[in-house]
């Protein structure tokens, strides 16, 4: 028999490095490995590094090949050295607010900002950072020479060749690349950081950018929702609806985004495609809140919801506990309208679910929307994942908002799972990445229910005209 060949994925997140070693030819993962990282929004790179370190130490010698898949738009300034000048600023830190409006006129606006660079700029993006580092630590942008991304810099630690390399999808999350043209705007990152930064090298998808010192390929890795979207198998037309936190919205499109409404952000993928995503704040915590105020633990709670009736008697709930996104209500708050005296725990807990259905669908419209399709109709699969993925009344509610079966891929680190795959693809050197078949899990679905989708958007409309 033939000596298996593996391949090492990595998810380099917020919170923690996972690391999966896969069979390259049908994705069945072998071994795990997962360490933490420091929290905060402001890191040192190091401590990445070391985190890799830990979760590859035995894992690397035995693969063929390895990628690294990280969270979108940290910024890691480099001097002329190749040191760190400052401690990373991931994505989650909102000082370069402001940064962020002012790129958008630098642009020309929303509407000129989403074609030129897909999205229209939001805090979270890398292009803000550097200005804020231009404005408030003059010296520190004077000593930059290059600007990385999280996982360009764990590629970078890990090849023997000295070149700052990305790949298409992470570098589309920076706003200074343009996704209509599939390059670089050197121009846009030069007025952020006040001199023309050296960018990393655009690798081509499933390129192979290097090798460790053990010898193995190394892939040129992506953004986190990139390698989620390749680890599911996303085809054009499927969409992913991630429960976390926040709600995610994905799709796999043939053309790019372009929503001057700042909604739908216009990323590339990590295939030569497109990903246009929708983001909400509020998502599994919303469950959380129904569960506390009717004093009950998950499982019932679900249970409370399943039990109301469709429509919630009436009650309509807008949940968006801390502003919202999508829509861009960044003051708003949660309101239960259509309440009557004779409102029961089981209808409240059902237009608590509904509400959260009901967002995740208007997200998901407004993807589908710019990739030429709407959640009713014209979509591919539906998948959902997530820790949120996981309540039963999620799952039956959100259907029946949809109006679709929603299917339940077997939990997986999909983010790892898709730097495996691509690992895969720039050690086969083919031109698509290797098929591999994802556990499917089970195919829920509900009557649809379009009239409580109606009852939450004119609610919405009476409580936010015009969001």
């Amino acid at each position: 028999m033939p000596e298996k060949t593996y391949v090492l994925g990595v998810d380099s997140s917020t919170q923690s490095c996972k690391a999966l070693l896969v069979e390259a030819e049908t994705g069945r993962v072998v071994e795990t490995r997962r360490a933490e990282h420091p929290a905060g929004t402001e890191v040192d790179p190091a401590a990445w590094v070391s985190a890799l370190e830990e979760t590859t130490a035995d894992l690397l010698p035995r693969a063929a090949a390895v990628s690294v898949a990280g969270q979108q738009h940290g910024m890691v300034l480099l001097d002329g050295e190749g040191d760190v000048v400052r401690p990373a600023l991931l994505w989650n830190d909102t000082r370069s607010a402001g940064e962020a409006e002012e790129l958008t006129e630098l642009l020309g606006g929303p509407r000129e900002a989403a074609r030129r660079i897909g999205s229209v700029p939001v805090a979270s993006y890398t292009a803000t950072k550097v200005a804020w580092t231009r404005k408030n630590e003059p010296e520190n942008a004077r000593r930059t020479h290059s600007i990385a991304l999280p996982h360009d810099y764990l590629t970078l630690a890990l090849n023997t060749e000295d070149e700052l390399v990305t790949d298409h999808g992470e570098a589309s999350g920076t706003a200074y690349y343009s996704p209509a043209r599939r390059a670089w705007l050197p121009e846009v990152a030069e007025e952020a950081l006040g001199h023309a930064p050296e960018l990393p090298r655009l690798a081509g998808p499933g390129e192979a950018v290097g090798r460790t010192r053990g010898g193995a390929v190394i892939a040129p890795g992506t953004g986190d929702n990139m390698g989620a979207a390749l680890g599911l198998g996303l085809r054009p037309g499927d969409v992913a609806l991630s429960m976390g936190t926040s709600a995610v919205a994905m799709t796999v499109s043939e053309t790019p985004a372009e929503d001057p409404s700042g909604s739908v952000s216009g990323f590339c993928d990590a295939t030569g495609r497109y990903l246009p995503l929708a983001c909400t704040l509020n998502g599994a915590p919303v469950m959380d809140l129904g569960r506390r105020l009717l004093g009950v633990e998950h499982e019932e709670f679900s249970e409370l919801a399943l039990a109301g009736e469709p429509g919630a008697g009436g009650a309509v709930f807008l949940p968006y506990l801390n502003g919202e996104r999508t829509p861009n209500l960044p003051d708003a708050t949660a309101q239960l309208g259509g309440v009557a005296g004779d409102l029961s725990r089981e209808n409240l807990a059902r237009a608590i679910v509904e509400g959260l259905a009901c967002s995740v669908r208007e997200a998901l419209d407004r993807v589908l929307g710019h990739a030429g399709g709407e959640a009713g109709g014209g979509a591919g699969r539906i998948l959902l994942i997530g820790g949120g993925a996981r309540s039963r009344a999620f799952q039956q509610i959100l259907a029946g908002i949809l109006g679709r079966p929603v299917a339940l891929p077997e939990a997986q680190e999909f983010v790892a799972l898709g730097a495996a795959r691509q690992a895969a693809w720039a050690l086969g050197g083919e031109e698509e990445p290797p098929r591999w078949s994802v556990a499917e899990g089970e195919t829920v679905e509900a009557p649809a229910r379009p009239e409580a989708f109606e009852a939450y958007l004119r609610f919405r409309e009476s409580v936010h005209p015009g969001a």
